[in-house]
């Protein structure tokens, strides 16, 4: 295989290549969608990670589509990252991964097979991981690489996930740590190379199937969810707290980072999604408590990271138990109230 660095061949890598939320609004202002049918229980119409279509009374569809640039160097790496990022959405809406499709883009004269392929058998060992089905995919010539994964999968239907069912008194819990854009922005700028982020690497091809470690008494006691990728935990959580109607408070020194999170942050290696994100949250969230790293940190564009979970709040304590094997940086980060939808660092 040749030694070509992905993350050189492209401007931006991962999700914080993604349009940027207040655009992708302004835009979709702009379309008019059809009438949705009775079926359709979750559109896009409140940014949530996937579409719930109702087939039987027992069983409803998950679907999504995720796609992006290389923000790690490894070709396989790079698959597996694509991969547990588009499967992540279908368990964020609570539902099991069953078939998955790749989305394929890459420069045919500059690219050679076996970098291709590294790529795919990345995306087919996490997809193997999952216990999905990798059946096929769609490739076009294209100056720029870009992967991921079409994901369809089940949930039943009075058991899905949203980012809509937020209530007063829920505890939150993030999955994961937080600061895969700055460590991802060191590596392409080549201040790190992956050994110095291996706990990041390990992380984004960590797979957030919450679900397979929760009883049907824990999991029925998550009220809403949503996966934290390219619009910072800032972004994605106000998306929530607008979805749900209700007010988040977040307890800063309780919000997991990465070992080097706060060192790449203080020396600058930001994405436009850092920006972006605080533009896109601006005037609803109050971060005024914060360290200059930690508002850095809470706007950071996440690749394949965690799942922020509204849980009751008798049985939080025992849902974090049960994820801390997995999720061993899991952590409840904060809480649910009435009011204004509204983010509060404290």
């Amino acid at each position: 295989m040749s030694a070509i660095r992905l993350t050189q061949t492209v401007q931006k890598g991962g999700c914080a290549a993604k349009v940027a939320a207040k655009e992708l609004r302004k835009i979709l202002e702009q379309v008019r969608f059809p009438a949705p049918h009775a079926a359709l229980l979750v559109d896009g119409s409140h940014f949530d990670d996937a579409a719930i279509y109702e087939v039987t009374p027992e069983v409803a569809l998950v679907q999504t589509i995720d796609f992006f640039t290389p923000m790690v160097d490894d070709p396989r790496t790079f698959g597996r990252v694509a991969a547990c990022n588009a499967l992540s959405d279908v368990y964020a809406m609570g539902g099991k991964p069953v078939t998955a499709m790749a989305v394929l883009a890459f420069p045919l004269v500059t690219f050679e097979n076996d970098v291709v392929a590294a790529i795919l058998q990345g995306a087919s060992d996490m997809i193997g991981e999952a216990g999905a089905n990798f059946v096929g995919g769609h490739s076009i010539d294209d100056d720029t690489l870009k992967f991921g994964l079409s994901v369809t999968g089940f949930v039943h239907p009075r058991r899905v996930w949203s980012n809509q069912g937020a209530r007063a008194g829920d505890r939150l819990i993030l999955t994961k740590p937080l600061g895969t854009g700055t460590l991802t922005a060191a590596l392409k700028f080549s201040d790190v190379g992956e050994a110095g982020i291996a706990d990041a690497i390990d992380s984004m091809t960590t797979l957030n199937n919450v679900c397979d470690y929760l009883s049907p008494e824990l999991a029925d006691g998550v009220h809403a969810a949503t996966d934290i990728t390219g619009f910072g935990l800032s972004g994605h959580s106000w998306q929530m707290a607008r979805a749900s109607g209700k007010s988040f408070r977040f307890e800063s020194a309780r919000l997991p980072a990465f070992a080097q999170a706060r060192k790449f942050l203080e020396e600058e290696f930001l994405t436009k999604a850092h920006r972006t994100n605080r533009e896109y949250t601006e005037g609803h969230l109050d971060d005024t408590a914060l360290e200059p790293w930690q508002k850095l940190l809470i706007h950071d564009p996440q690749t394949s990271g965690g799942l922020l979970l509204s849980v009751a709040p008798e049985r939080a304590e025992a849902v974090l138990a049960a994820l801390r094997p997995r999720f061993s940086h899991a952590e409840l980060v904060g809480e649910v109230s009435e009011g204004e939808a509204r983010l509060r660092f404290v």
